[in-house]
């Protein structure tokens, strides 16, 4: 499992940018960031290299944010490699809220995703000796 940080913004100019610039002042890398947003807010994902830290620096700067646990894995470098494993996810009756990808140090794909069912997906996975993070 990996953490992830979820951030709750204001849809209105300047706001990743202020929360960049919060974490940016405490020391804390991004390694990978994702934005889901409606009219009014949106939500912005981070992965860090000290989540702890960022999550305290946030609160302090007046965000709104907490972690969340998701599922990291890799994924070969080759095509359909992603829907194969989504497939016996689907036939294993679970279910993806969200996902996103991040650049990996090895040459894969580095993906986390949210599942209500942690627990059997990790089960799933590791019957098909997929790289867990």
């Amino acid at each position: 499992m990996i953490q992830q940080l979820a951030v709750f913004l204001e849809n209105r100019e300047g706001r990743v940018s202020e929360c960049c610039r919060a974490l940016k002042k405490a020391g804390v890398n991004l390694n990978s960031m994702s934005i889901a947003d409606t009219r009014e807010f949106g939500i912005l994902r981070l992965i860090t290299d000290d989540n702890e830290k960022a999550l305290v620096t946030l609160k302090e700067s007046g965000f709104v944010a907490s972690l969340v646990e998701l599922i990291g894995i890799e994924v070969p470098d080759r095509p359909g490699a992603l829907a194969d494993i989504l497939i016996v996810l689907y036939d294993a009756g679970i279910n993806i809220e969200y996902m996103y990808s991040f650049a990996g140090k090895s040459g894969r794909a580095q993906i986390g995703f949210k599942t209500s069912t942690p627990d059997k997906a990790l089960g799933v996975l590791r019957a098909l000796d997929v790289i867990i993070l």
